[in-house]
């Protein structure tokens, strides 16, 4: 269940558009109303067209998760001896499994949920930031959130997202490290693609 959340989270929490003023928190803070707030009022709209969502999922990761970056921290030592390409690939496999196994978490996100931002830490003399958040819902315990930003050409761009404790980029490098022990970059990613091979929640 815990992976449901994390990728609900990557999907509606990280779907920022940024401008050169915002801050890596304001960012969280702001778009992931809008996008929890875009979700409620679409969902039976989305529901009736699975395919409206994935494509309005796509278009917001577009915009700041930086999935290759996050890839190359998944596949850790994998990666060193892996081309742009199979780099860029394996990036848009995993992307898609995910989305085709948990896509439908999104659709139960709720209109209430709120975000507190309760700490930004620079990292790395300030090219990396850590933003704390957590997210609240009515009744029930909140949930603590960290996003962890990378500072790019293209402004802030996210690459792990860690909920609980539980790291996404974590969770995923010792996944595909027992995987790729065992078959290639391109056997996992073909996998991926073809729906053989699936991460566990």
């Amino acid at each position: 269940m815990l992976i449901r959340f994390v990728l609900a989270s990557l999907l509606a929490g990280l779907a920022l558009s940024a401008t050169a003023q915002d801050t890596p928190g304001a960012l969280v803070e702001a778009r992931t109303k809008a996008v929890v707030s875009t979700l409620a009022a679409q969902r039976a709209e989305f529901r009736a067209d699975p395919a409206k969502l994935s494509a309005y999922v796509r278009e917001q990761l577009e915009t700041l998760f930086d999935r290759e970056y996050s890839a190359r921290l998944v596949l850790a030592r994998h990666a060193r001896s892996a081309s742009e390409a199979q780099i860029t690939a394996f990036a848009d496999a995993l992307t898609e499994n995910l989305l085709r196994r948990y896509g439908d978490a999104l659709l139960e996100v709720e209109g209430d949920l709120g975000v507190r931002i309760r700490a930004e830490t620079p990292l790395r003399d300030g090219k990396m930031m850590r933003v704390s958040s957590e997210i609240t819902r009515p009744g029930q315990p909140s949930v603590p959130i960290d996003y962890l930003f990378a500072r790019s050409a293209d402004g802030w761009r996210v690459f792990d997202v860690i909920v609980e404790g539980v790291s996404y980029v974590q969770t995923y490098r010792a996944q595909f490290d027992a995987l790729l022990r065992t078959r290639t970059l391109d056997e996992v990613t073909r996998g991926l693609v073809e729906g053989t091979v699936s991460v566990d929640e």
